[in-house]
């Protein structure tokens, strides 16, 4: 019971502090299947021991990997520690005093079982209440076996007295196509139910994607003229320096369409372009987004090339540095059509929207690593300075950064000093952790917090995921179809540059 007294780590005394969490968490256990890999290192235990840090777990808590090796809680603990502690080791005896291994067969009734008695040995010892959270840190291929296994044994169970609430995590991708999406929900519901199941996109933990809705919401000044009537057009980016890097199986597989489009950069177009929710609710929020995903007008094949510029990166320079074209990258095929840059223009059909096209750009190997949401505003309607500026003024431009810089910034127009009329674009910039005091969730940490919370507003909702499927499924055939032409097609563009020729960022 002493590791449990340990759990709150971190006095509150901030207003910064304060709203990291709405109050006391329930106790939990956080079962993290796929333990050993590199998403478990990477992001989720240094998420978990960051919240540990800042105080922002349950007081009563544990933490328990389960994989495939053969570990013992030490060895376990040794692997995670690295990329836990580096930074501010001060709390990490503590925080490991709550982490355990358990070495499980994904394929096994009787390893699941044994998972089942350790993790209810676990929850008398830190007296977590039965709440239980699932995360799927595994390949997808296994997220339907690990399902029914947990349904099997009845760890999927909840509100029978015993077990308050169970959760499962899903990471992306959420099936390849809206056929494999369908199954994939099909089996997970016949042990889940919807309000238990959080398909994670870490894109909409993140800060910065968030106060969308609140810059947008919260403020009078701009949602009178969030619509057709006000703005030409939208870009939504992002885009990345590095090439695939390790990921070259997946990637094959995928492509930029499936890694980004259908989960990330359609998360970024609905919190533009949804209506105001009635309440800020999970529920609510989710409902307006779904209106967005089924007002999107289908590509027509005959106008497919107007709409849809992709491209696969060659060889070229990055930071200075040579680096190899795609297909000359470790595990690609040396004939490969994969795209690995897209540009798609989007029509959102409804009253709001009508006719303001939205540009979503995504694509690798590119100058910079960046993402960004610009809103475009239509010129001045009547040229007041044609006689001294001619007829060209540039018109107002919103930016939202999320990356580098997490910032909005408003250009705008005014005059030089001066007897002669000469206008000048300025910009009006605000910093998000500008004068920011106290801990900055990233996203990893904000979607550990939701799921403990129960909160499935950053959630992707089952609906959502089949909407978008149905919209890209045929974007996808026609991919595969022109993509073989890469003189026509598949356009390739040296890595290092600003994308294929007519889709310059």
């Amino acid at each position: 019971m002493e590791s449990i007294i340990k759990g709150k780590s971190h006095e509150i005394t901030t207003p910064e502090e304060e709203c990291l969490t709405t109050g006391p968490l329930d106790p939990c256990g956080i079962v993290i299947f796929g333990a050993t890999g590199d998403l478990t290192s990477r992001k989720l235990a240094p998420a978990l021991y960051n919240l540990y840090l800042t105080g922002t777990l349950p007081d009563r808590f544990f933490v328990l990997g389960a994989a495939r090796s053969e570990l013992d809680d030490e060895q376990f603990r040794d692997r995670i520690k690295k990329t836990c502690a580096e930074k501010d080791p001060s709390k990490w005896e503590e925080f490991a005093d709550h982490v355990h291994y358990h070495q499980v067969q994904f394929d096994s009734t009787e390893s699941f079982q044994e998972l089942k008695d350790a993790l209810e040995s676990l929850n008398e010892e830190y007296q977590t209440e039965g709440n239980r959270i699932f995360w799927l840190a595994i390949p997808p291929s296994l997220y339907k076996q690990v399902a029914r296994m947990l349904g099997t044994t009845g760890l999927s169970c909840e509100g029978d007295g015993r077990h308050r609430w169970s959760r499962l995590v899903v990471e992306k991708p959420v099936g390849r196509d809206l056929e494999s999406a369908q199954d994939l929900n099909s089996a997970v519901e016949k042990h889940f139910q919807e309000p238990q199941v959080f398909r994670i996109d870490h894109y909409l933990a993140k800060e910065t994607v968030q106060n969308v809705l609140v810059f947008r919401f919260a403020n009078t000044v701009f949602e009178p003229l969030w619509n057709r009537n006000f703005i030409d057009r939208v870009e939504i980016m992002a885009v990345e320096s590095i090439g695939v890097a390790n990921r070259a199986e997946y990637y094959e597989e995928s492509g930029v369409i499936r890694d980004m489009f259908q989960n990330h950069m359609m998360q970024l177009l609905a919190l533009t372009a949804m209506e105001p929710p009635s309440i800020f609710d999970a529920e609510a929020v989710r409902d307006e987004k779904i209106k967005v995903f089924k007002s999107l007008r289908p590509l027509s094949p005959d106008r497919f090339a107007e709409n849809v510029v992709l491209g696969q990166y060659g060889p070229g320079v990055v930071d200075g540095e040579e680096v190899a074209g795609y297909r000359q990258e470790p595990g690609i095929a040396p004939d490969s059509i994969t795209p690995t840059f897209a540009r798609l223009r989007v029509d959102v059909d409804n009253w709001r929207w009508q006719g303001v096209p939205f540009y979503l750009t995504s694509g690798k190997a590119l100058a910079e690593k960046r993402t960004e949401i610009r809103i475009h505003f239509k010129p001045v309607p009547h040229a007041l300075f044609r006689d001294t500026l001619g007829l060209s003024i540039s018109p107002n431009i919103l930016t939202l950064g999320i990356y580098p810089d997490e910032k909005i910034n408003l250009t705008f127009q005014t005059k030089l000093s001066g007897a002669k009329v000469c206008l000048r674009s300025v910009t009006m910039e605000f910093h998000y952790h500008e004068n920011h005091i106290g801990p900055i969730l990233d996203a990893y940490e904000k979607a550990i917090l939701d799921t403990i919370l129960g909160d499935q507003t950053l959630f992707w909702r089952q609906d959502a995921v089949e909407a978008c499927w149905a919209y890209f499924d045929p974007i996808l055939n026609r991919c595969d179809e022109i993509c073989s032409d890469r003189e026509a097609g598949l356009i390739t563009y040296p890595a290092g540059s600003r994308g294929p020729e007519g889709a310059e960022l």
